[in-house]
């Protein structure tokens, strides 16, 4: 492919899963190792998944910024509680790095500085882009049920300086709730979770009668249960403008996720020979129909 007009950057997504706390410090460390422009860090789903505090992701970010590559520091996807409330001002009154705001709270205690919005934040027109840009939105990710021909209409209006992040890889996150399912599925409530979301290092796939994979459960958030792919569109994506493409984490082989994506931006992979290679890295089989605009577990570029 060719990108030489533009080149999307990379960004690692927060980790989603409840992983032992050695394991996000091993991860992180691989990680500086990788070709990813942007590493975000922090806890989105969970607030009672404590393995990490707000001080271990600061410092996390802090190896991220000496080796080059620009942290962001991403909060919670579901305020419900004022304790919540009181971590995420504590977060947000951190100015050594960005935030990535995944609830509209957190603007509350940004002042006008500039942040990130995530793929949970409902910003679906010209008109909300324009309002977040001037609170001091510097760079949002499309949400995921949005594909090509939203994208291509807000990269179009976009204000000037407003960066615009594809997720373009991982299990979709399509929905939060305030009920805990991995929970529920124990015959536990969530206030007694016993954390077991912790078992299931890349969620719980739940199937259909048929058999069939259907969705993922992770906490209180509900996944996809296929694998996203955007790496044949990346072309497209490039000569859209889009700014930056984000891989999310899973449990094994993110790295070489990182380094595909990174090889065929730069031209020394073929698309569909690196998504060869991400099939069998995979955690499941692989979609992208949100982004051509048919149900989002169809793979039509990707199949």
């Amino acid at each position: 492919m060719n990108t030489a007009t533009h080149r999307p950057r990379l960004s690692l997504g927060p980790i989603t899963y409840l992983w032992p706390r050695e394991q996000v410090l091993d991860f992180y460390a691989e990680m500086l190792e990788t070709p990813v422009d942007i590493v975000y860090v922090g806890e989105t789903i969970c607030s009672k998944r404590r393995q990490m505090r707000p001080e271990d992701y600061w410092e996390i970010a802090e190896r991220v910024v000496a080796a080059g590559k620009e942290a962001v520091i991403s909060t919670l996807a579901l305020i419900e509680s004022d304790g919540e409330l009181k971590t995420l001002k504590r977060i947000c009154a951190d100015e050594r790095f960005m935030i990535e705001a995944n609830d509209l709270a957190a603007l509350d205690f940004l002042e006008g500085r500039a942040f990130v919005t995530g793929h949970s934040i409902n910003l679906y027109n010209h008109r909300t882009l324009a309002f977040l840009a001037k609170q001091g939105l510097k760079r949002w990710v499309l949400p995921v049920e949005l594909g090509r021909d939203t994208a291509t209409e807000l990269l179009k209006s976009r204000p000037e300086g407003v960066e615009c992040e594809l997720f373009a890889y991982g299990r979709l996150p399509l929905a939060y709730s305030a009920r805990c399912f991995t929970a529920y599925n124990r015959n536990l409530g969530k206030d007694d979770c016993q954390f077991c979301c912790g078992d299931y290092p890349d969620g719980l796939v739940v199937t259909t009668q048929d058999g069939n994979a259907f969705l993922d459960l992770n906490g209180i958030q509900t996944q996809s249960a296929s694998t996203h792919n955007l790496l044949p569109a990346l072309a497209e994506v490039a000569d859209m403008g889009v700014d930056v493409l984000r891989i999310s984490p899973q449990s094994e082989h993110t790295a070489d996720v990182v380094r595909v994506f990174a090889d065929c931006l730069t031209g020394d992979l073929d698309a569909s020979a690196g998504t060869a290679k991400l099939r069998g890295w995979a955690p499941s089989d692989l979609c992208d129909g949100y982004w051509t605009g048919d149900s989002g577990y169809k793979a039509s570029m990707s199949a």
